[in-house]
Parts: C-alpha cells; sequence; structure tokens
C-alpha cells in the first residue's frame, strides 16, 4: 500500500513541498500578500528558496539558513497582530493537510514559537494565538 502525503515525516522534499504550497496561499491572501510582495519587490523565487533553508534549519537541523530573521521582519512596515493571526492559521492548515496528525503538531508548535518571537518583537507581547499554541508533546515517564 503506497505511503500517502498525509503520513510522511519531515524531510527536505516535504519541507519544500509545505514552503511552497503555503506560500502560494499566502501571496493570494488579501491581508498577506500585499505586506510579502512590497517587501520582496519580485524577488519571490529567491525567497522561496531561503524559506526552503529556514525551514529546513527549524525542522530538520540542517543549518542551511543564515540571517537574522528579527531584524528583516522588524524592517517591514504595517504590519499588525491580524498578519501573525493570519499567517499562523494557513500554516496549521497546510500542516494538517500534508503531514499526519502527530507531525503536523510538531510544525504547528515550531511555527508558533517562530510567530510567537517575531510578535513579541513587534509589539513587546505575546499574541493571543499563544495561549493556545501547540505544544511539543512531552515524553511520558
Amino acid at each position: 500500500m503506497p505511503v500517502t502525503t498525509a503520513h510522511r515525516t519531515p524531510d527536505k522534499e516535504s519541507i519544500t513541498e509545505l514552503v511552497h504550497a503555503f506560500y502560494a496561499d499566502v501571496r493570494k491572501d488579501d491581508l498577506l500578500g500585499p505586506v510579502f510582495d512590497k517587501a520582496l519587490h519580485g524577488q519571490w523565487d529567491a525567497h522561496l528558496h531561503r524559506l526552503v533553508d529556514f525551514w529546513s534549519t527549524v525542522l530538520l537541523g540542517t543549518r542551511s539558513f543564515k540571517g537574522n530573521v528579527l531584524d528583516k521582519h522588524l524592517s517591514l512596515q504595517d504590519v499588525t497582530p491580524a498578519h501573525f493571526a493570519a499567517w499562523v492559521h494557513l500554516w496549521n492548515g497546510h500542516t494538517a493537510r500534508l503531514f499526519a496528525p502527530e507531525v503536523a503538531h510538531g510544525l504547528q508548535a515550531a511555527a508558533h514559537g517562530v510567530a510567537r518571537n517575531l510578535f513579541r518583537g513587534y509589539f513587546g507581547s505575546l499574541p493571543a494565538f499563544a495561549a493556545s499554541e501547540p505544544q511539543e508533546p512531552h515524553a511520558q515517564g
């Protein structure tokens, strides 16, 4: 029986698929798309490559990404808490569609951590989604 996409574990290929599908929807999103388009000035292909490197570093420990994520994002204008909520919502949907639930949960927890840190950098407080965000499962003894 063939393994379906929903049962894959994270690897470079599945992270690439996730990043490309997710950011295709970000680009189409009425709230998120304009912020990204303004910041990237038509350089989506190069940014997608960096995003795959970033998420591969976060999720697989590849160390293929080098850069200061917070500083880059703080230079963006007109970012509101609603942008973070929309980004997290889209990420959760994509990870839930592409990965088995236990895998998606871990990917969501990682992204929520990134979003939480960026949110704190922008607004000096935790976002509303932090109260209900997925947490990494704890080992049971």
